[in-house]
């Protein structure tokens, strides 16, 4: 059966070969972390830092760095789970009715989570100040919980029916927290403990959270997983452990799991907000400080062998690249039942998720139409704008499986030359502007605040992609043409020095300039970065640049361009401006020193000698 603790876990990966034990002193300020990132782009073990700099708790890092040792932790129950992720309407119907469950088998009956007197959790206590203060980039606010369980539960629903997990990020120290006292709790938008925090505040009263860290591995896959609405992400830890999780009452009044390595309860109340950040976020930048929700600290328990995890994040692909990657392969069967129409959909890691989703869906409308338009495709796109995860989306790229049954949105490449090769740019963008997105993406007009775009295509291909440099007379700011792949052409522009919510006159005139020089009919796509070498280099430095650098309302333009009853659209290529822009978040970069440190490491002698 699944592992009770992280300790069994560890104990597991060091039997089989896979942890290694770092017994150097190893400081959790930017160290620990270069060294875990290393590893991870090495493909190499889990890791345990046994001396720690400034704490007496061990680290743990690396845990699910690679898609193998994923599936060697979960592997008794994946045979058990994927069997029910194959048909997703049975698994919502066994976690939501458990009585059910009697009728599924004694195993499946097994898997509820059951509350207990005591574990190892309530053994000891211990304040904030004594866990590790982990900082992953040196722009970092202060130390933060880098792997947390954030667990809640609706106040009008209280119990595990109505419980929220959530991996949403706790700062420990800095700014202006008080010290052991107080801890800054950071959720982005749409998220569950958001609907928890308005119904606590409606009633004016104090929400209580715990966080909890470590503990049984499926207990922090589960925090990680887009659950179907009804679905607790608690019983899905039960069916992913393969066990009945214990679990304690906590001092806040709210349970936690009895195995966990760490718990911090605590409150919060209503008007309390703090700054909160900078921090190094997955999109490859900093957010940075704002106002977030304080989590008044009640306690702080642990059990006696306590051990730490933690991961870092950053520019993809890290850590929880693998997690997304695992996630997708059970949740994939969800897709067609969440979003009807829809067959595959890729949040890109490579441009840090919600940046770009790549859909395929149907085009069945007017199937005895001459020419085909995007219509089924739209429903499609509105529906994953308008639910869970995927509404977070900047760019949604949809396509018609019926033009190519070989079609996949996990090929880039492909999927782009599919596109690039039907899309009609007159028809085919549909924006929505001053509207809601990602909490980390600071592309758009505010925090929070920006655009969308729908780019969708079907239909027999309307042009041959090229994969030549024109012949254009580049104006003078705008040079070093670059062909990334047919029909993709990247130009390198000046450093961009407009104000928020502005377009740049610049672009209109670059737009104009080109359109009336040359024929771009095989490149449709044109995109306008800082670094056109770099840009052009690999798929992944495009995906990255294009996606996460750009509002599609402030930042896409278009040769010979209209507007037409409100419709924008254009006659040429599609221009995207890509640049960094003179309000973004500045870009993650490591300590040079701090690298060093980790070379010396991987010298001969050294414990990480043959694996960096």
């Amino acid at each position: 059966m699944g592992y009770r603790n992280l300790r069994q876990c560890l104990d597991d990966l060091e039997a089989n070969g896979d942890l290694l034990r770092i017994e150097k002193e190893v400081d959790p300020d930017l160290e620990a972390g270069a060294i875990q990132r290393r590893v991870l782009q090495a493909g190499g073990p889990a890791l345990m830092f046994s001396r720690v700099t400034g704490c007496r708790f061990p680290l743990a890092g690396n845990l699910f760095g690679t898609r193998q040792r994923l599936r060697f932790i979960f592997r008794d129950t994946l045979r058990t789970l994927e069997p029910l992720l194959e048909r997703p309407e049975r698994l919502t119907e066994l976690l939501t009715s458990p009585q059910r469950l009697v009728h599924a088998g004694r195993a499946l009956w097994r898997m509820r989570s059951k509350t207990v007197r005591s574990g190892p959790l309530l053994k000891s206590s211990t304040q904030l100040s004594a866990l590790p203060r982990l900082k992953s980039w040196p722009l970092d606010g202060g130390g933060f919980v880098t792997l947390p369980q954030v667990y809640s539960q609706d106040p009008d629903k209280p119990g595990p029916k109505g419980s929220n997990l959530g991996m949403y990020r706790v700062q420990l120290d800095g700014n202006r927290y008080a010290q052991d006292c107080e801890a800054g709790l950071h959720y982005q938008i749409h998220r569950g403990i958001g609907t928890h925090h308005t119904k606590a505040l409606m009633k004016n009263r104090p929400l209580p959270v715990n966080v909890f860290v470590g503990g049984p591995p499926a207990m922090t896959l589960a925090a990680m997983m887009p659950m179907p609405g009804g679905i607790p992400e608690t019983a899905f830890a039960s069916v992913l452990a393969g066990h009945r999780i214990p679990f304690v009452e906590t001092e806040s009044g709210l349970p936690a799991p009895a195995e966990a390595d760490f718990c911090i309860s605590g409150l919060v109340h209503p008007g309390h907000l703090l700054p909160e950040g900078p921090f190094g976020d997955h999109l490859g930048y900093y957010s940075l400080k704002h106002d977030f929700p304080v989590l008044s600290v009640q306690s702080v328990r642990h059990r006696p062998d306590a051990v730490w995890p933690f991961t870092t994040v950053g520019r993809p692909p890290q850590e929880d690249s693998v997690f997304g990657q695992f996630v997708h392969q059970l949740t994939g069967s969800f897709i067609p039942m969440m979003f009807p129409g829809v067959h595959e959909l890729n949040a890109v890691d490579e441009a840090g998720v919600h940046p770009l989703l790549l859909a395929v869906g149907s085009e069945r409308y007017v199937p005895f139409a001459e020419e085909r338009i995007p219509q089924e495709l739209l429903t499609n796109a509105h529906a994953l704008l308008g639910n869970s995860q995927t509404s977070l989306s900047k760019y949604l790229i949809i396509a018609a499986k019926e033009d190519d049954q070989g079609l996949s949105a996990h090929d880039a490449p492909g999927f782009f030359r599919h596109v690039l090769e039907r899309v009609d740019w007159r028809r085919d963008v549909h924006f929505i502007t001053r509207t809601t997105m990602d909490t980390l993406d600071y592309s758009g007009i505010s925090l929070n605040q920006g655009s969308k775009a729908i780019i969708a295509a079907c239909g027999n291909p309307r042009r041959s992609l090229s994969d030549r440099l024109p012949a254009v007379d580049w104006p003078e700011r705008f040079q070093q043409p670059s062909i990334l792949a047919p029909g993709i052409l990247i130009l390198q522009g000046p450093a961009h020095d407009r104000p928020r919510d502005t377009q740049d006159p610049e672009m209109t005139s670059l737009c104009h300039d080109i359109a009336a020089q040359s024929d771009l009919a095989g490149l449709p796509l044109l995109v306008v970065v800082d670094d056109s070498r770099f840009t052009a280099a690999s798929w992944e430095n495009f995906l990255w640049v294009t996606f996460t650098r750009s509002d599609p309302a402030t930042d896409i333009y278009g040769m010979e361009s209209f507007l037409h009853c409100k419709h924008w659209g254009c006659h040429g290529s599609l221009v995207v401006d890509a640049r960094l822009k003179s309000y973004h978040a500045p870009p993650l970069e490591a300590d040079p020193d701090v690298e060093r440190r980790v070379d010396r490491l991987g010298e001969p002698g050294g414990p990480l000698h043959g694996i960096i």
